[in-house]
C-alpha cells in the first residue's frame, strides 16, 4: 500500500470539517485594539471607542484574513454574528458555509423592525440568516421578544448569555452593569424575570433552537431551568479564550459534561481574541478527553448551526472536507503546545 502511485500518509489525527458556532467576523479588525484583563462592562464601553479611526476597506480586509485562515485552519462552517452587511460579499464568495446571526442590540431598539432590510438583504445574496435577540442584558422587553418572534423557525437563535457576573446582578437590581445603565438613565424593564435564565424561559418559545453563547456563569439551577422548558435544540457555546482574555473567567465545563447537555465551541472575535484557532480553545478547556473535546468542534458545531445533514462527520451523503490535527500526544491522547489543525481537503 505504502508503495502505489498516489498514496499520501499523514502523522495525526483526520478530523472532518470543524465548526466555529460563535463569531464577530466584522470585528475582526479590532485585534489588539482593547487591552484584556479590563473585566466586562469595561470591554463593552470599549467597544465604542475601539470602532474609530477604521476605514471600511480596513474592515472587509480584516475581515477577508480571517476568512481565509479559518477555512486553512480546517473551519467549514461558522456561526457569524452580524450587526450589518459589510461581510456579506465576502461570505457569498467564501468556501465556508455561514450561518448569519442577525443581532439585535441596544437598550433605546424598540423592535427587530429594524433588522428586516438586512435580512432580506442576506436572503437575496443567497445567504442563510436570521435574526436573534444579542443578549438577555441589552435589550428591553417588547424588543428582546420582538426579536424572538421575528426570527425565522429555520435558523436557531443565537443568545449571550450569563457572560459575567454583572448579567445575573443586574436582574437583582445591583452591580456594575446596573451601575451602569443607571448612569446613562437606561430603564430596565426586565428584573421580574428574576435571572437571566428566567427572562429566556418565559420568551423563548420552547420548541425554538437556541445556541446559548459563554455560559461562564450559569449554576445548575440555570441549566435546569433551561433545559426543563426547552423542546427544541438547545446548545451550550463555549469561547474560553475569550473570556479569559476580557476577564479571566472560565467556563463551568464539568458542570455542563456531568449534565450531559449539547457542547459546541467558537472563537468569539478577534476584538477578545488573538486568533481564531478551534484548537487553540479546546487548549484552553483542560480536563477534557481529547475524543469528546474533537466531537464538540465538528458534530457538535454543526448540530448547533441545524447543518449536521451536510457536515461534522465523516458518512456517506455528507459534504465535508478533510483537516489534519498534527502535534498531539498520541499516548496519552492529549493537545500538545504543538498541536495545530490544516485543511488537507
Amino acid at each position: 500500500m505504502d508503495s502505489q502511485a498516489g498514496v499520501e500518509f499523514y502523522s495525526g489525527i483526520l478530523l472532518p470539517d470543524m465548526v466555529n458556532a460563535h463569531c464577530h467576523l466584522e470585528l475582526s479588525y479590532m485585534k489588539g485594539r482593547i487591552p484584556p484583563g479590563g473585566g466586562f462592562t469595561a470591554f463593552a464601553k470599549g467597544m465604542g471607542t475601539a470602532r474609530t479611526g477604521v476605514t471600511p476597506e480596513q474592515r472587509v480586509a480584516a475581515a477577508e484574513d480571517a476568512d481565509a485562515a479559518l477555512w486553512c485552519q480546517g473551519v467549514g462552517a461558522v456561526g457569524d454574528v452580524c450587526n450589518g452587511d459589510s461581510t456579506f460579499a465576502l461570505k457569498r464568495r467564501s468556501r465556508i458555509g455561514y450561518t448569519n446571526f442577525l443581532e439585535l442590540f441596544g437598550m433605546n431598539t424598540v423592535s427587530a423592525d429594524t433588522l428586516s432590510e438586512l435580512e432580506r438583504e442576506a436572503a437575496g445574496m443567497g445567504l442563510r440568516a436570521g435574526i436573534t435577540p444579542h443578549s438577555t442584558y441589552s435589550l428591553r422587553d417588547g424588543a428582546f421578544v420582538s426579536a424572538v418572534r421575528t426570527g425565522t423557525d429555520s435558523v436557531p437563535l443565537s443568545v449571550h448569555f450569563m457572560e459575567s457576573p454583572s448579567e445575573k446582578e443586574l436582574f437583582e437590581g445591583r452591580g456594575e452593569m446596573h451601575e451602569w445603565y443607571v448612569e446613562r438613565g437606561t430603564p430596565i424593564d426586565f428584573g421580574r424575570y428574576r435571572t437571566p435564565a428566567g427572562r429566556i424561559a418565559a420568551c423563548v418559545p420552547a420548541a425554538r433552537d437556541i445556541l446559548l453563547v459563554h455560559d461562564c456563569c450559569v449554576t445548575e439551577e440555570d441549566v435546569d431551568t433551561v433545559m426543563r422548558h426547552f423542546t427544541g435544540r438547545v446548545t451550550w457555546v463555549l469561547c474560553p479564550r475569550s473570556n479569559r482574555y476580557i476577564s479571566g473567567l472560565v467556563p463551568p465545563v464539568e458542570l455542563l459534561r456531568g449534565k450531559g447537555v449539547n457542547i459546541a465551541i467558537g472563537t468569539d472575535s478577534l476584538a477578545s481574541n488573538e486568533s481564531l484557532s478551534m484548537i487553540d480553545e479546546l487548549k484552553a478547556l483542560r480536563g477534557v478527553p481529547l475524543e469528546e473535546a474533537l466531537t464538540w468542534v465538528t458534530e457538535g458545531g454543526a448540530a448547533s448551526l441545524g447543518i449536521d445533514d451536510r457536515i461534522g462527520v465523516f458518512e456517506p451523503g455528507r459534504r465535508s472536507g478533510a483537516v489534519l490535527l498534527e502535534g498531539v500526544d498520541m499516548e496519552h491522547m492529549e493537545l500538545t503546545a504543538n498541536s495545530r489543525t490544516r485543511r488537507i481537503l
